[in-house]
């Protein structure tokens, strides 16, 4: 099989950052804001995948690893203004998330990338305040900053070329009502949901400035043998792929997550025309 880089190998890598950007996308419901008392990731919570791709003759080929980890950090003076003041604590909740390209597809295709996520939310509604992205593509890098104003219901978002001051910064801005996440946050706040069998309800998921609807359902329970051992989990289905949702081209996303007051994302899969992707827990730590 011939695998051409301009196209197949570039769409992989497209896919495989907004895969990491995804991470747990499960179902993070945009119903109205819960207060949790406890909270199963705030005392320094990291979790370890690994990234796999298959494709024709291509068979579990490692791709990337990724890192997710939580904890607190001190409330940002500019985004509690931003919230008109809605952050009445002095802390808030950290989320960051590392993926990185490895393994036989670097020797390959000669393909590098990586990128680094921070979202600072809320303690209490787990609503985004503010995401920071840098995003390395081989020589290209960009970095970007949305910035949540709930007062206002706008989100604003920038991107620079931090290796050329002088090219034009590219603004989007969106409105937005209720609590949103980007996709990092809703990983963390999927996790403090109840999951019911059969349950389906629409998400807002806030990317590059946009704001996004997008229809989740609760599908299946079973047990699955994890790197926390055979464990019950959960599937959730977000419709990810088309031309009014995240990802404008065909395929279908599944994630599992255990079935406990933790729902740890143990493995997810993205099937698309351009291959499967599966990425699978490999650590946890507390």
């Amino acid at each position: 099989m011939r695998l051409r880089k301009p196209n197949f190998v570039i769409v992989f890598v497209r896919l495989i950052l907004i895969f990491a950007a995804l991470g747990g996308v499960s179902a993070f419901g945009q119903e109205p804001a819960l207060k949790v008392v406890a909270k199963p990731f705030e005392q320094g919570e990291e979790l370890i995948y690994k990234a796999e791709i298959s494709r024709s003759l291509l068979r579990k080929l490692d791709v990337a690893t990724f890192k997710f980890s939580a904890g607190k950090t001190s409330a940002l003076p500019e985004a509690n203004s931003a919230n008109g003041g809605a952050t009445d604590s002095a802390t808030a909740l950290r989320f960051t998330s590392d993926v990185a390209s490895e393994g036989f597809f670097v020797k390959l295709f000669n393909i590098h990338f990586h990128q680094h996520v921070e979202s600072i939310v809320d303690p209490e509604s787990l609503a985004v305040q503010r995401t920071v992205k840098l995003d390395e593509q081989g020589k290209r890098v960009r970095s970007s900053e949305a910035i949540f104003d709930r007062k206002a219901g706008k989100v604003t978002w920038t991107e620079r070329d931090p290796k050329d001051p002088t090219r034009p910064v590219r603004t989007v801005s969106s409105d937005f009502a209720g609590p949103v996440q980007d996709v990092l946050s809703a990983i963390y706040y999927v996790r403090t949901q109840q999951l019911d069998i059969g349950k389906s309800f629409d998400v807002s998921i806030s990317d590059s400035g946009r704001v996004v609807r997008i229809p989740v359902r609760v599908v299946e329970k079973t047990r699955m043998k994890t790197a926390l051992g055979r464990v019950t989990v959960v599937r959730i289905d977000p419709e990810l792929f088309g031309q009014r949702a995240l990802v404008n081209l065909k395929g279908q996303f599944s994630i599992w997550l255990t079935d406990d007051k933790r729902h740890i994302p143990v493995k997810a899969v993205l099937k698309s025309e351009y291959g499967t992707f599966e990425i699978t827990l490999k650590k946890f730590s507390h």
